[in-house]
Order: C-alpha cells, then structure tokens, then sequence
C-alpha cells in the first residue's frame, strides 16, 4: 500500500477543507488513504460526513494544539439499492 497523500488545509474555514479533500479523492482507486490537516474544528463534523456519502470511512482523527490530522479511506462504489 502507498503512503497517504497529504491534503493541507490549515487556516481554511468551512467548507474549504472538505472541498480540498474531495477534489483530491476524486479518481481514487477504492482503498486510497489520505490525510486532512486542518485548524477549522468544522472537519471533525464534516468529513464524517463526507465519506459516508462517498462511501468511504474515517480511519482516525488526532488533535494536537488545534491542528486536526484526519485520515480516511476511499471506498468502493455504493452498494446496490433494490428498486423493487
């Protein structure tokens, strides 16, 4: 496995930090790893968030004097929906 790719978004407010993360994920091979580094303490709300809806996850979220470092991890496609 590759090391993650680092997306910087220290001293950016809400949404700009998600925003950079999505943009950074987009192409991504299912599996991909990638670290925000943020100061907006809105990340730690929104990037949960954000990879339910991408169907990825959270793997860990640190904070060391105001910085948060969350790593997360693409995932597949969404599963299929019955239409039933």
């Amino acid at each position: 496995m590759s090391d993650p790719v680092v997306v910087d978004a220290k001293g950016h407010r809400c949404p700009v930090p998600s925003l950079r993360l999505m943009k950074a994920m987009t192409g991504a091979a299912p599996g991909s790893r990638f670290i925000l580094l943020a100061t907006d303490p809105m990340a730690r709300i929104d990037v949960p968030f954000l990879m339910s809806q991408k169907n990825g996850r959270v793997i860990a979220v640190e904070e060391t004097d105001g910085l948060l470092r969350l790593m997360v991890e693409t995932g597949g496609s969404p599963p299929d929906v019955p239409t039933d």
